[in-house]
């Protein structure tokens, strides 16, 4: 499997064969491309959670002047940007300048699956105590060229063509 070149996330941009919106040729990589932090983060309220049931969980709106992570607790985010591609494996991971502050932007779902279309959730956590602000460029996107013929496309009912941040809804697997 080949990774996409930043050029060659752009063509596949302007064919149509990735859809990243908004997109900004400024957040264009050697062969990424950058996505922002959006608004909103969701933390869970309760002390244990559940995977067989939904778990309780508020929303925190990330003022203009930021807001500090603390250790030892999960937040999730979401990005800017949402995204979409039939043709190519998209991936996420966090940017070297922030995991060098000691911010991990996904626990171990940095995964996306060929046909995926919606907001990346990041599951944030902190080695230390970081302040971060929306808009930031958080992570970035990279795009594997696929071998072999693509049967089936993503089509999860849990999380196809979400918005914003989400929650787990790990729980409907036991529906």
């Amino acid at each position: 499997m080949g990774v996409l070149t930043g050029s060659a996330i752009a063509s596949a941009v302007s064919r149509g064969d990735i859809e990243i919106d908004p997109f900004n040729r400024r957040q264009l990589n050697p062969n990424s491309y950058n996505v922002k932090l959006g608004r909103k983060l969701i933390i869970y309220t309760e002390k244990i959670l559940d995977v067989k049931n939904p778990n309780e969980y508020q929303y925190l709106d990330i003022p203009e002047e930021g807001i500090v992570l603390e250790p030892g607790r999960l937040y999730l985010g979401a990005t800017v940007e949402r995204t979409w591609t039939d043709k190519y494996v998209p991936m996420i991971e966090g940017r070297s300048s922030l995991a060098r502050l000691g911010l991990f932007v996904h626990v171990s779902a940095g995964f996306g699956d060929i046909g995926f279309r919606g907001h990346w959730t990041l599951e944030f956590s902190a080695v230390h105590p970081i302040r971060i602000y929306r808009n930031t460029e958080i992570a970035q996107v990279y795009f594997h060229t696929p071998e072999g013929k693509i049967d089936r496309l993503y089509a999860s009912r849990k999380y196809q063509d979400n918005y914003g941040v989400q929650q787990s809804l790990s729980w409907f697997d036991y529906l």
